[in-house]
This record gives C-alpha cells, sequence and structure tokens, in this order.
C-alpha cells in the first residue's frame, strides 16, 4: 500500500512545471495588434483617438469620433526562426491569417448648444492581444541528456510509489501519483519505467527486502556520450480581448473614457526531445509533453485626452491588471530503445487565478493644421508585480518569489505619423519594447517599424499596413533538470487590412 506522504513537495513541483514564470510572461504580454491605421503608425494613438483600436491605449479615444463608425480588420502574419542550439542551426518560417479586429462606435451628440457635455459615445469591440502560433525545431550534440531532467524530479522519492502494484498498470499508477503526489513524481514514474534513470543501490538491498523500496536517489542508466538532440516545440491559440467602451466630451478640450474588457486565452503546445547516443547508437529516447490552456479574465481601462492650444494633444491612460482564471491539461508519452509508456491519461489541473500587471501610459501628439501629424506614446508595465493566486498557496508563494526576482519593470516607446494629401493617408512608426526579464536573455528587447496607407471615400475607408518587428529570445529546453538554452532569432512580417464604414 502506497502512503500519502510528500504533499507539500508534490504541490510545489506539480506547479513548477505545470504554472511557472513563463506561462506568467505569456499572458502577460501583448503584440502590436488592430486596423491597419493603428499598425501603420506602431500603435502611437495614445493622445490621437479616433480609431477603434486606439481603445486599446486610451478610451477616451472613441469621443474623438465624428460620426458612428465600424471597421473590420483582416491580418496575415509571417514568422522566421533561426534557431541555434549546441553547434546545431535551423531555420523555419510560419504564415497565419486571422480576424485581427472588429468594432463599432456610436456617436451621441448633444444639441444643446450650451451644454458642457458636447457628446457621448458607446464602442464595442474585439482586438487579439496576442498570438501563440508557433513552431520550430532546435538540434544539437549536447553532453547533458534528458536523464537530468528525471533526475531533477525523482530524488527523494522512494521507489515504493514508482513501481506498480500487482495487476497496477502504468496508466493508473501515473494517474495515482498526478492525484495524490503531483506532477514531479509523475515525471519520475517516467523517467523509471521509460528506461533513462535507476534506483541506487549502494549497500546492495535485495529486491525481496522491503528496505529496497525505501530507496530514494537515482542514477542514469545512459551510456555516457554525446547527445544527438532533436527539441521539437508547435503551438497555436491567441490571446483576445473584448472591450466595452464609454466615452465623453466635455466642452472642445478634454475627452474622458473607460473600458471595461472580457479576456480569453486559448492556447495549445506540444515539445517533444528526440535524443540519440552517438557513443552508443543503440541507445535513444523520446519524450513528448502536451499541454492544451484555456482562460477568461477581466480588466478595467481608464483614460484621458485633452487639447492643449490648437496643435498639440495630450493623453493619459491606465489599465489595471487582468485578473485570469486558467485551466490546464497535459499529456505525456516516452519511448526509449528499453521501453515504451504512454499512460493515455490526461491530467486536468485545478483552475487557478493569475494577476498580470498594470500598465501606465502617457501621450503626445501633435498636428500640422488637417495635413500631418506626429503622435508619440510611452507605456509601463512592472512584470515583477505578475502573481499567481491565491498568494498564500505554498506553491504559489514559491513561483511568485521566481516571478519577482527574474522579472522587472518594462518601457514600451511608440513613434508614429501621418501625412495626408487629399484623400490619400501616408503613414509609418516606429517602436522599442524592453524585456520583461531582469537579465533581458530569456527574452529580448523588441525593435519594429511600420508603414501603411489609406484611401476615404467618404463613408468607407480602406487601409493598408505592414509592419515588422525582431526579437531574439534564449528559452531553456526545461525548466527543470535540462535546462540548456536555445538561441532564437524571431522575425515577424504583418499584413493588415482594414474596411471602416458609417453608421
Amino acid at each position: 500500500m502506497k502512503k500519502l506522504i510528500f504533499a507539500f513537495t508534490a504541490i510545489i513541483s506539480m506547479t513548477v512545471e505545470a504554472q511557472n514564470i513563463t506561462d506568467a510572461v505569456r499572458y502577460s504580454g501583448t503584440d502590436l495588434n488592430g486596423t491597419a491605421r493603428y499598425r501603420a503608425m506602431s500603435g502611437a494613438f495614445g493622445a490621437l483617438g479616433g480609431d477603434l483600436s486606439s481603445l486599446n491605449i486610451n478610451p477616451a479615444g472613441s469621443a474623438v469620433f465624428l460620426n458612428s463608425m465600424a471597421t473590420l480588420t483582416l491580418n496575415v502574419e509571417n514568422s522566421n526562426n533561426e534557431i541555434s542550439f549546441m553547434n546545431g542551426y535551423n531555420t523555419n518560417s510560419n504564415s497565419n491569417a486571422d480576424l485581427g479586429q472588429a468594432g463599432a462606435v456610436f456617436v451621441f451628440d448633444n444639441y444643446d448648444e450650451n451644454a458642457n457635455w458636447k457628446k457621448f459615445t458607446i464602442g464595442f469591440n474585439y482586438n487579439k492581444s496576442a498570438s501563440f502560433e508557433d513552431d520550430f525545431l532546435a538540434s544539437g550534440n549536447n553532453s547533458g541528456s534528458i536523464d537530468q531532467y528525471f533526475l531533477a524530479y525523482a530524488n527523494g522519492i522512494p521507489l515504493d510509489y514508482l513501481v506498480p502494484l500487482d495487476n497496477e498498470s502504468d496508466g493508473d499508477l501515473y494517474s495515482y501519483l498526478g492525484e495524490n503526489l503531483g506532477f514531479g513524481a509523475q515525471q519520475a514514474f517516467l523517467g523509471l519505467r521509460g528506461g533513462v534513470i535507476g534506483v541506487n543501490n549502494p549497500t546492495s538491498i535485495p529486491e525481496t527486502d522491503p528496505a529496497y523500496y525505501d530507496l530514494d536517489t537515482y542514477s542514469s542508466i545512459l551510456s555516457p556520450g554525446t547527445y544527438d538532440q532533436i527539441y521539437s516545440y508547435a503551438a497555436t491559440g491567441l490571446n483576445g480581448k473584448f472591450s466595452f467602451n464609454f466615452a465623453s466630451q466635455y466642452q472642445d478640450f478634454l475627452y474622458l473614457g473607460v473600458n471595461l474588457n472580457s479576456h480569453f486565452i486559448n492556447y495549445e503546445r506540444m515539445t517533444s526531445i528526440d535524443e540519440v547516443n552517438l557513443d552508443a547508437p543503440e541507445e535513444y529516447v523520446y519524450f513528448e509533453d502536451n499541454l492544451s490552456t484555456l482562460g477568461t479574465g477581466f480588466s478595467l481601462q481608464l483614460g484621458a485626452l485633452a487639447k492643449i492650444g490648437q496643435s498639440l494633444r495630450a493623453g493619459l491612460a491606465y489599465e489595471s491588471p487582468t485578473w485570469y482564471t486558467i485551466s490546464e491539461e497535459t499529456t505525456q508519452y516516452i519511448e526509449s530503445d528499453l521501453a515504451v509508456v504512454d499512460p493515455n491519461v490526461v491530467n486536468i489541473y485545478p483552475d487557478y487565478n493569475l494577476q498580470t500587471p498594470a500598465s501606465y501610459t502617457g501621450s503626445l501628439a501633435y498636428l500640422f493644421g488637417t495635413a500631418a501629424l506626429i503622435s508619440f506614446d510611452y507605456t509601463y508595465k512592472d512584470y515583477s508585480t505578475t502573481k499567481f493566486k491565491p498568494t498564500d498557496d505554498p506553491a504559489f508563494m514559491f513561483q511568485n518569489v521566481i516571478i519577482s526576482n527574474e522579472l522587472q519593470g518594462a518601457s514600451k516607446f511608440r513613434v508614429g505619423g501621418e501625412y495626408r494629401i487629399q484623400n490619400w493617408s501616408l503613414r509609418g512608426g516606429y517602436r522599442y519594447e524592453e524585456s520583461p526579464y531582469i537579465n533581458g536573455i530569456t527574452v529580448g528587447d523588441l525593435e519594429g517599424y511600420s508603414a501603411g496607407f489609406g484611401y476615404n471615400f467618404g463613408n468607407i475607408k480602406i487601409d493598408l499596413a505592414y509592419d515588422y518587428s525582431t526579437r531574439e529570445n534564449n528559452p531553456q529546453l526545461y525548466q527543470t533538470g535540462l535546462t540548456d538554452r536555445m538561441g532564437i532569432l524571431k522575425e515577424n512580417s504583418n499584413y493588415v487590412l482594414s474596411l471602416s464604414f458609417g453608421l
């Protein structure tokens, strides 16, 4: 009979892999997404308004609209990865088309000329916040093996818990470990049953002695050598936001607005490592891990936009943390030259809460009459305030300490311009985003450029945009054990088409 011990350790070990700093950063970040006009100016719209996607930055922007309007945006994303790992180098490209934005704003004028409040607006907008579409291969020769991953979880767990009882299948034991001891015990089981690690028995205790099953230290049973490794990553999904907006114009110089935002997460990811010992070619290990994540959240935005004289505009905006409730499921599989372990079990984790950081934006814009404008936005977000909740849960306390120690406040700069020639508009922009990591290595700084144009037919407007960005990331293969880093230079190119029409 297996005893229920190590409950505290099990909770922590489950959370270390299932919910960790990588997830916190993924769900806290946003991409440049929205209408073609917004993206052509690199999102520098906090002091301008008059565009559905400007509500992402400053909810007061809807009160700048003169007439009710709707906008629909289609986006084609092309990404290119250059991956280096040990002595290996790979490249790959991906393409994806989707709905980037859809929304409408309704303008209600106050026809009392003596009233201070000139109008109010109500808006509804969907905006893709971030895309999770990505896949790549990292390959190279490594002196470290996947055995390090399994050993990191196994040591300290008595063998008794990892050996099936009579008539107990691998799936039954894997499920039992997940329910009672957690994620770490499951990894130890996969490593042991998969022929990667074995128990240490320094005093040669016979297997017939009950003390044999109290042994709790392990070592690799793989032959020493150099390991040819292929690490695969494939992900789909997105983070989206639905906004309900209310804004109003006070006299002729002040605009105030609020957004109530509903967020959703849909993320699916498969990682695998395929390893062959070059010094013992008959030895191989293939380990696969699949994750499915669904989440819903809520946030609030407040904003103000002011006219300062005839040409200068200023904006201030605040976005609260997003409070998510997230559910996750995983499946795993391991195969080696010695064994195949397919538990055929779906791990369903308890729902957990994630609080992403708040952000603060200041904006300035200068208008050169009706012919041209230039705009600048600055946003600050402190990623170290990200929290898994409840914060008094020992596992989440452990992760929150890692987050506060490894993440930092990050600044985002955006500048954009527009020049009008009769019904034509020419646009361009630049943006720069600091890394959320203190080390600046795990996720690097981002730099991007954009350009576009539009034509105003009167009641209908068509806008096109192109934006390009680069970012260098150096993620670990695994958070535990086999923590070697890959180098990934990611280039993103987006082609955006928006259609706007009066209502």
